[in-house]
C-alpha cells in the first residue's frame, strides 16, 4: 500500500481544511449553543463537488477514490462532528449505496443529484425498538398494485428535516422471516403522508438536524424498491460499511482537533513555572492522541485501500470504526483535562468535543458490536463474503480522463 498522499488529494485537504477555517470554525460555537443547523454549509460543499467526492462523474460526482472521502471526512470533523455527519449520511449511507445496489433508472433520478448536490439524501434505519437488533423494526411496506404502503417510525435520522431523499427500510414479508423479510425503499419528502420531527436536548452534535420520521400510509412507487425484495438487510449491511467508513475517518479528524487545540494550549499555559506542556502526566496524554491518530488514520486508509479494488471490507471497516471512535473519545476526554477548569467551560473547543465524541461510539454500530464482531472473526465463528452487488473499485485511468 502506498501511502503517499496524490497532488490531489494534497490539493482536497488544503482546500477542506480552508474551507472549514472560514465557514465553520467562526460560527460553530454560536450554533452549538443554539442548537441550529446551517444548511448553507451543505449548500457550499456542493458547490465544491463535496457532497459527491466518491461517486464517479458519470454520474455527476467528483470521480476521486474512497480515501479522498476520508480526507473530507476527517478537515470537517475538525470543524464540527455535525457537517462530517451530513457527508456521512448524504454520501456514504445513501449516495454509495444507490452507487452499489441502484438500477440505471435510479442512478439517474436519484443518484445524480444528489452527487451535485441539488438534492440531499438521508438514511432511515433505526427505530424506537430497532437499532442494533435491526430485524426488531416494526415499518412495513405492503404491496398493493403498482404501489408499496408504508408505514411506521425512524429514529435518530440525521437531516431528518433537511434532507429531500430517504432510504427507507421495512418489513415486505412476514416478520417470522427476520432479516430476510426486510426490503429497501428510495423515499421523497414532498410525498402524501411523510412527516419529521427534530429531536431536541442532545448531549452532543448540536449543530446538526437529527429527528424523527413517520411514515403514514406512504405510496412508495414500486419502481423505488432498491435492490430486489428481502435484500433489505444485506443492503442496509453494505451501507453500513460505507457510513462506518466515514465515521472512522470523522474521528481521525476530532483526533487531530483535540490534538491541535491541546498542543496549543500546553505552550499557552503555565503552572509551577514552566509551560504544562513540559509536565510529563501531560506528555503522556499528547502522546497518547499522537499514537490514536496514527493508528486510527492507518485502519481508515486500509479499508478505504480495499474499498479502492472493490473488495469486501466489512471486517477491516468495522475494527477502523471501533478504535478510531474510541480513540477519539479518549482524546476528548484527555484534551478536556489537559485544559484543566477552562475545558469545562464554551470558552474553549474542547468540551464540545467531549460531547461530540460520545454518539460515534454509540451510532453504527456500538462499541460493543464491534468488540463481538473482531471476536467472531478472529475465532472463525463469522466471515464476510462477496455481495452479488459490490461497490465499484474506483477507476484511476478513468479519473484521469
Amino acid at each position: 500500500m502506498n501511502f503517499e498522499f496524490t497532488v490531489e488529494q494534497k490539493m482536497l485537504r488544503t482546500t477542506v481544511r480552508n474551507f472549514t477555517d472560514k465557514e465553520i470554525l467562526p460560527h460553530i460555537a454560536q450554533w452549538d449553543r443554539e442548537g441550529k443547523f446551517d444548511p448553507a454549509i451543505i449548500q457550499k460543499l456542493a458547490e465544491l463537488g463535496l457532497m459527491g467526492v466518491c461517486i464517479p462523474e458519470e454520474y455527476g460526482g467528483s470521480g476521486m477514490d474512497y480515501n479522498s472521502l476520508a480526507i473530507v471526512c476527517e478537515e470537517l470533523e475538525r470543524g464540527d462532528t455535525a457537517f462530517r455527519t451530513a457527508v456521512s449520511v448524504h454520501t456514504g449511507l445513501n449516495s454509495m449505496t444507490i452507487l452499489q445496489w441502484g438500477n440505471e433508472e435510479q442512478k439517474q433520478k436519484y443518484l445524480v443529484p444528489q452527487a451535485k448536490g441539488e438534492r440531499i439524501a438521508a438514511f432511515g434505519l433505526t427505530e424506537p425498538g430497532a437499532g442494533s437488533d435491526v430485524a426488531s423494526m416494526e415499518t412495513t411496506a405492503v404491496k398493493e398494485g403498482d404501489y408499496y404502503i408504508l408505514n411506521g417510525q425512524k429514529t435518530w435520522i440525521s437531516l431528518c428535516d433537511t434532507a429531500d431523499n430517504f432510504l427507507v427500510f421495512a418489513y415486505t414479508k412476514d416478520r417470522s422471516e427476520r432479516h430476510k423479510g426486510i426490503s429497501a425503499f428510495i423515499v421523497e419528502r414532498d410525498w402524501e403522508g411523510f412527516s419529521s420531527k427534530a429531536i431536541k436536548g442532545k448531549l452532543g452534535i448540536r449543530a446538526g438536524n437529527t429527528g424523527e420520521l413517520f411514515f403514514d400510509n406512504v405510496k412508495v412507487p414500486k419502481e423505488n424498491m432498491l435492490g430486489e425484495e428481502g435484500e433489505g438487510f444485506k443492503i442496509a449491511m453494505s451501507a453500513l460499511d460505507n457510513g462506518r467508513f466515514t465515521v472512522a475517518s470523522g474521528a481521525v479528524g476530532q483526533i487531530m482537533a483535540c490534538l491541535e487545540e491541546s498542543v496549543k494550549y500546553c505552550h499557552e499555559r503555565k503552572t509551577f513555572g514552566k509551560e504544562i506542556g513540559k509536565h510529563q502526566l501531560v506528555q503522556k496524554m499528547i502522546a497518547d492522541m499522537e499514537a490514536g491518530l496514527q493508528m486510527s488514520r492507518l485502519l481508515v486508509y486500509r479499508a478505504g485501500e480495499l474499498k479502492n479494488q472493490g473488495k469486501r471490507n466489512t471486517r477491516e471497516t468495522s475494527l477502523a470504526k471501533w478504535q478510531a471512535c474510541d480513540f477519539a473519545n479518549k482524546a476528548a476526554d484527555d484534551a478536556v483535562q489537559i485544559h484543566g477548569a477552562y475545558g469545562f467551560s464554551d470558552e474553549y473547543p474542547v468540551e464540545r468535543f467531549l460531547r461530540n465524541s460520545k454518539a460515534p461510539v454509540i451510532y453504527e454500530g456500538t462499541r460493543e458490536i464491534h468488540t463481538v464482531m473482531q471476536a467472531e472473526y478472529v475465532l472463525g465463528y463469522r466471515e464476510d463474503k462477496e455481495l452479488n452487488k459490490m461497490l465499484p473499485a474506483w477507476n484511476e485511468t478513468e479519473y484521469a480522463k
